[in-house]
């Protein structure tokens, strides 16, 4: 049951990122991408990325019903691996490897015999076949769990467990399922090529070789060195969040301000024309309006902007002017309570930016809230996460 939860537990931590606080900005035109130096977290590539094709070979030892009866060197044959497969994550990959050649050992039915006596006295002959093992792997990188992703990394664990078909060639033909359980080490040589050593056991029932003895399974040990292509795209890019931002509303405040200054100085010119007309100082400063991002009351510069253009016209305005701050949530989401805080929070840091950023008289502002409300403006929610600036 332990070995279950940690496999999943692992399985979990392969798949799922970790979230981590955005450490790098970089501003373009009309958006901004904020890069993540946390190495738990990455970009998620397409399907065609990450692929790779491994071929090695080694030595392999067959454990069967008369492995103690005949020495280990004895017993030693070659292997071949060639394999394809996919990194789905820093932490998961999956591979179909093709594994095989020939397995050595004693008889004592004939099974495979190679017609040479091993041992008369145990009725034993030498035995050889050859065998193929088709299987599919589930790989674990766990120097990318525990460490974190490092594309520079020398060397790199990957423990699998994976099952396949395992089939005998020679007569008579034996087809079984096998099991395979191993270590893949991957040793950096380029940023293409690693070179690997593959570590496996392969458990099988015992009448694979066609002799049933005491054994409950035969298993196969092989160690194969070899080498690793990693097709690009190979490696994987820092998790980054792009925010585009659309200027209409500060092109409008712009537009509104060229305007209010335009009518200023027809009145400043209308003034000089007639000395004896007493002309009052008029309210200019139009209603504005702040949005916020979801579940946030923080102030981006985009409105730290529009915040400084209306307090410019504020202050240039009529001094006994009053103007309402008016804090407003988006009703479709959170609960009541919590919009309330959060449309108090947002009509806060409003007034306070442009009374302690722009010197905004606080005689001037009155502030109230709402809480959560339904859609006000042309069925946006978006627009309803905002705070409404109104001259009463």
């Amino acid at each position: 049951m332990m070995k279950k939860s940690l496999f999943a537990a692992l399985l979990l931590a392969a798949a799922s990122p970790v979230l981590a606080q955005s450490e790098q900005t970089t501003r373009n035109g009309e958006e901004t991408v904020e890069y993540s130096n946390d190495k738990y977290k990455v970009e998620t590539n397409g399907f065609w990325s990450n692929w790779f094709i491994t071929a090695g070979a080694g030595p392999q030892v067959m454990f069967s019903d008369h492995d103690k009866q005949m020495g280990f060197g004895e017993r030693i044959s070659p292997a071949v691996d060639i394999a394809v497969g996919k990194w789905f994550t820093p932490g998961m990959g999956l591979r179909l490897m093709y594994s095989g050649v020939s397995l050595k050992g004693a008889t004592q039915n004939s099974s495979y015999s190679t017609g040479e006596v091993y041992d008369a006295s145990k009725w034993l002959d030498k035995q050889k076949f050859k065998y193929f093992n088709l299987h599919a792997d589930v790989m674990m990188n766990l120097s990318n769990i525990f460490c974190g992703y490092n594309e520079n990394r020398i060397w790199n664990c990957s423990p699998y467990l994976g099952f396949g078909v395992i089939r005998i060639f020679d007569s008579p033909k034996s087809v079984d399922f096998a099991t395979n359980l191993g270590l893949y080490n991957s040793f950096r040589l380029c940023s293409s090529l690693d070179l690997n050593l593959d570590i496996r056991g392969t458990i099988v029932k015992d009448n694979f070789e066609n002799e049933v003895g005491g054994r409950k399974a035969d298993g196969i040990l092989t160690a194969s060195v070899g080498l690793t292509y990693k097709f690009p795209k190979r490696n994987w890019d820092r998790s980054k969040t792009v925010v585009r931002y659309d200027n209409a509303m500060l092109n409008q405040v712009r537009e509104d301000l060229n305007n209010m200054c335009a009518e200023n100085e027809r009145l400043k010119n209308q003034l000089k024309d007639n000395q004896n007309t007493k002309v009052e100082k008029i309210k200019v400063a139009a209603s504005n309006i702040i949005t916020f991002k979801i579940g946030s009351s923080k102030l981006t510069n985009e409105n730290r902007v529009k915040l400084r253009f209306l307090a410019d016209v504020i202050k240039s305005a009529d001094p006994n002017a009053k103007y309402m701050v008016i804090g407003y949530a988006d009703a479709g989401t959170g609960s009541k309570g919590l919009n309330m805080k959060l449309s108090e929070k947002r009509a806060q840091v409003v007034y306070d930016c442009l009374v302690n950023e722009f010197g905004v008289k606080a005689s001037q502002l009155q502030m109230d809230y709402k809480g959560g409300v339904e859609n006000m403006f042309y069925d946006d929610p978006r627009l309803s996460r905002s705070v409404i600036i109104v001259s009463e």
